[in-house]
């Protein structure tokens, strides 16, 4: 005699032999087998989702807008050279509206389907909606989604038109009669306005972005989205040695930037010149002979309408012209002789018969 409690209903049951399965057991266990794939899907879920309140990086929300833009130039440049064979200047019309085009679709095909662009995908983050009160993440929405996508390339074709429509509307800077009404005064001045408002905004929330971390771009903030992690304990790979020999370079070539337009190079080399190869400063010592006067010591080719500076150089009137006017301490390149201004030079040519 067998006494069995079932663990579905409870019932006690008494059999003389032992069953070969109680069907309310069964079903028990397949419940509680069910349950609990439930609960190991829903905790590797919650694993993998990463906290919304992590603070990210700022360089790597710029990283993520900046790979995006590459991205966006990268398939204009593709889309151009199908058309390279065709007559120059076919897209030029049209230039601002596949643009826009492109962008849409770019955007219908990554942002729209998994709420991060492409450049957000390769550094591991992805837009999370704030206007949600769930502490953990949440999508954007799809109105969140279109608004981010007008917000960003409406501003893009409507300054790339602006002229056309300016243009249109009879608001260039002269009116279409030269004299512009009071109303397309008032409308141009409005636009100008609104650009004037919409850049300085977009001003004050890049300061607030390096502030506070949140929102690089305007049209982030307006509807709601904020960047995010989308995997746990992400941590950006880039040792320090790597970073400071980056920013030593970048530091390194601002200052090369800044430094060599101050340096008169022209100058200098004229100076090494007659340093080395012992020419004197008053053109004393420069005489070359008859070559000195068949080629420009600037440019080196046959000197087109000569002249002189007061040494034994001759240079071309477009080329020591145009380098007097850029620097008004020149010297020979030659000899170094302080140039005076320029002098038409007078040549006589023999002819001789054969």
């Amino acid at each position: 005699m067998l006494i069995h409690r079932c663990r579905f209903n409870g019932t006690i049951s008494i059999w003389d032999v032992k069953p070969s399965r109680c069907w309310g057991c069964v079903a028990a266990r397949e419940h509680s087998g069910m349950e609990s794939e439930e609960t190991r899907k829903r905790t590797s879920t919650a694993q993998m989702d990463a906290d919304p309140q992590t603070p990210v990086l700022r360089i790597s929300q710029l990283d993520a807008l900046e790979l995006d833009s590459s991205l966006e130039q990268l398939i204009w440049t593709q889309f151009s050279q199908c058309f390279q064979n065709c007559r120059p200047g076919l897209l030029t019309p049209l230039e601002p509206e596949l643009k826009v085009l492109l962008q849409l679709l770019l955007w219908r095909f990554t942002l729209y389907s998994n709420s991060t662009t492409v450049g957000q995908s390769l550094l591991s983050l992805r837009y999370h909606n704030t206007l949600s009160s769930s502490p953990r993440y949440r999508p954007l929405t799809r109105r969140q989604k279109l608004g981010l996508a007008l917000l960003t390339a409406g501003p893009r074709w409507l300054q790339e038109r602006s002229h056309s429509l300016l243009l249109g509307l009879g608001l260039n800077p002269g009116g279409p009669d030269g004299d512009p009404g009071l109303l397309q005064k008032s409308l141009r001045s409005c636009l100008i306005f609104v650009s004037s408002i919409a850049q300085l905004t977009s001003l004050c929330n890049f300061l607030v972005f390096l502030r506070n971390g949140r929102h690089p771009v305007l049209a982030e903030r307006i509807v709601g989205a904020r960047a995010v992690f989308s995997k746990p304990n992400v941590i950006r790979d880039i040792t320090y040695q790597y970073m400071n020999r980056e920013l030593l370079w970048h530091g390194f070539a601002e200052f090369l930037i800044f430094l060599l337009p101050l340096i008169n190079t022209r100058k200098l080399k004229a100076t090494l010149a007659s340093v080395v190869f012992g020419g004197s400063s008053d053109g004393t010592g420069a005489t070359e002979g008859t070559g000195a006067w068949r080629e420009c010591g600037l440019c080196g080719e046959w000197p087109t309408m000569p002249h002189t500076v007061g040494c034994q150089h001759v240079f071309c009137y477009y080329c020591i012209k145009s380098h007097s006017i850029a620097d008004a301490d020149l010297t020979c390149p030659k000899c170094g002789a302080e140039a005076g201004q320029p002098e038409p030079v007078t040549m006589e040519v023999e002819m001789m018969a054969r």
